[in-house]
């Protein structure tokens, strides 16, 4: 299974830190009272059983949600994720920020987020798929192109998204490959989806160097997450000219301040399960690859790394959240502070949910892109997204985090005053 949007945050903080931001940018914004109420609560949750049969014959039940937020601006939008400890606190907290990111980026959605409770690991293929279409049929009252869209998320992928999208396709008669994204090609997939989240990072990078006046050519990258986000943000930067000097995976990073072979690494990973014992580097713990001395830091896996602790010892220049969550309310504050620039999660990690609304209007048309046409039309979806946020950071006097929610409330809220309130 791929982690297409980064590792598990811890549940409390993040939602803890969504409420904060959302309040901090409402005061400034003086939002309307009333529609900071509404925001602050999820629209729909759904909590279903999942009764399946296993492969020895007993009958196991878990359970899945499925938050809605906000749909004011479109039918939802979020991702699908497995885990033995996702649970409804922090769904909704993802489904919040999914809001948040596809405003910011200014796609026609509104933010939605799935989990199951369940180990994939201890399941097989066959029991995995009995799981994702029970799951499927358990939702399909709320899921459809028109109302809600699934994708691939923690330890889900184009597979499961193809389990999703037959499932609801033989519930109504016919094909409906817009039902979800992510999937595979060959099923009405979209070229250069797979990559989108970590080439939106490179991207975000690239506008935010332009305007620090930083060359990436030489810049030090640290990499923390050496998985489907972070490995293709470390290449595409490469490609720019940055030296990578560490990576991490979940067992640990390696350093190495001449730069790292990244072919090479790529290879060791998938002949031994981790960037751990790569030759010729040297061994680091993911908290250590946080504050190393470099220009860029990129945190493409886990959530709360960047804490009150160790935000006083972040070395780099710019950080490029890959990751849901990485920084917490007050370390953003500290960075900020410190002069460090934070490209934010709803900005830095929203490729993957652009390239899925490419898919979905590829899906709804049945005409399809090549890969260049999609990675062309994403970096100018980033580009100006990046340029909306930075004028607000000018005008406000703010961080690029508070810049964003400023640009995401203010959109959501326009369209929910022009839409009114039913009845």
């Amino acid at each position: 299974m791929i982690e297409p949007e980064g590792a598990l945050c811890k549940r409390s903080n993040l939602l803890e830190a969504a409420m904060l931001q959302v309040n901090s940018a409402a005061e400034l914004l003086k939002l309307d009272p009333g529609i900071k109420k509404i925001l602050m609560e999820p629209k729909r949750v759904l909590t279903v059983s999942i009764p399946i049969r296993m492969d020895d014959g007993t009958v196991e039940v878990f359970k899945g949600f499925r938050v809605q937020h906000n749909l004011t601006r479109g039918p939802a939008k979020g991702g699908i994720r497995y885990h033995p400890e996702v649970d409804m606190e922090e769904v909704t907290a993802l489904a919040m920020l999914m809001t948040w990111k596809c405003a910011v980026v200014n796609i026609p959605y509104g933010g939605a987020k799935g989990g199951v409770i369940c180990n994939p690991k201890l399941l097989s293929m066959g029991e995995l798929e009995r799981l994702t279409r029970r799951f499927t049929t358990e939702i399909s009252i709320i899921i459809g192109p028109g109302k809600d869209i699934p994708a691939p998320d923690v330890y889900t992928n184009p597979q499961v998204m193809a389990w999703i999208m037959d499932t609801f396709s033989m519930e109504h008669g016919f094909s409906v490959p817009a039902v979800v994204t992510g999937k595979p090609i060959e099923i009405g997939g979209s070229q250069g989806r797979n990559e989108a989240t970590g080439m939106g990072v490179v991207f975000a990078t690239e506008e935010a160097a332009s305007r620090l006046g930083m060359h990436l050519t030489g810049s030090r990258v640290a990499v923390q997450g050496y998985g489907n986000v972070g490995a293709v943000a470390a290449d595409g930067l490469k490609n720019l000219g940055c030296i990578i000097v560490a990576v991490s995976d979940s067992r640990g990073g390696i350093y190495s301040a001449p730069g790292l072979d990244l072919g090479a690494v790529s290879r060791f990973k998938e002949s031994t399960g981790s960037v751990m014992g790569f030759p010729g580097a040297k061994p680091i713990t993911n908290e250590e690859l946080i504050t190393l001395d470099c220009d860029i830091l990129v945190p493409a896996a886990l959530g709360s790394v960047i804490t009150m602790e160790n935000a006083g010892q972040v070395r780099a220049r710019l950080v490029s959240e890959g990751a849901n969550g990485p920084t917490s309310f007050e370390a953003d504050e500290i960075l900020y502070k410190r002069g460090i620039t934070v490209i934010p999660d709803i900005l830095a990690n929203a490729g993957g949910v652009v390239v899925s609304y490419f898919e979905w209007v590829q899906g709804l048309q049945n005409f399809y892109w090549t890969r260049d046409e999609v990675i062309s039309q994403l970096r100018r979806r980033i580009s100006d997204s990046f340029q909306d946020v930075f004028v607000l950071k000018e005008e406000y006097g703010v961080s690029m985090r508070t810049a964003a929610y400023l640009l995401a409330l203010s959109r959501v809220a326009k369209a929910m005053s022009l839409r009114g309130l039913y009845p």
